[in-house]
């Protein structure tokens, strides 16, 4: 184990915490609402993109992108969201986590816009066809959704956008700079014929082909 974890420089408890840190301000403390109202649908119905937050029934948590059109998540009533689950890679990270800890948590993103909306609720895995058919693309039904029931809302400043430039194309990589999936996968998963040039055809089949 590193030796920096051991140390008597690792701030333990909440007192010191808050003792370094300090205390929200009162508009931070009540800009927290229980519900979905006007601005918050607007945000929902004008974001392509969230990061899902959840964790298995020992706390184990994992962080997964879910992204389409904008308004892609329907909102049903103040009180409950429903995101559909499009084709992937079968895992179910985030499906088998809410099936044994409901409890999650979502950020709403806008491309352009610094501030971000979280959400933190419960979730549950439907199969409601009834629902799931007004969820539909090129005529492809999402087998499943998550329903969320809300608990929190809240908007999220924009200081880390800000620090990351993440909406500023002048602050990005050149292509040939990024790295590639195909290169990263192929060395991860070291199976024997399985070289980057297959995994990269794979890949642009599947998001040329399976996308719904």
């Amino acid at each position: 184990m590193l030796s920096f974890i051991d140390n008597k420089e690792l701030i333990t408890t909440v007192e010191e915490l808050r003792s370094l840190i300090g205390y929200p301000s009162e508009l931070v403390q009540h800009k927290v609402i229980s519900h979905i109202d006007e601005h918050c649908r607007d945000f929902i119905a004008k974001s392509p993109f969230i990061f899902i937050s959840t964790s298995d029934s020992t706390g184990r948590c994992d962080v997964s992108p879910r992204g389409d059109s904008a308004g892609f998540i329907r909102v049903v009533d103040d009180k409950h969201i429903v995101i559909p689950e499009r084709p992937g890679n079968k895992r179910m990270d985030t499906l088998t986590n809410i099936i044994s800890n409901p409890e999650i948590g979502l950020v709403f993103l806008i491309p352009g816009l610094g501030e971000t909306l979280r959400i933190n609720g419960r979730a549950f895995v439907t199969k409601d066809r009834e629902l799931l058919n007004t969820m539909a693309v090129n005529g492809k039904i999402p087998l499943l959704g998550i329903v969320v029931a809300i608990e929190e809302c809240f908007l999220h400043c924009a200081k880390a956008f800000r620090r990351s430039r993440l909406w500023e194309p002048e602050s990005w990589l050149n292509k040939d700079e990024l790295p590639s999936a195909a290169k990263i996968l192929s060395s991860h998963v070291k199976l024997e014929g399985v070289t980057a040039e297959l995994i990269a055809e794979r890949l642009e089949e599947g998001y040329s082909k399976r996308l719904y």
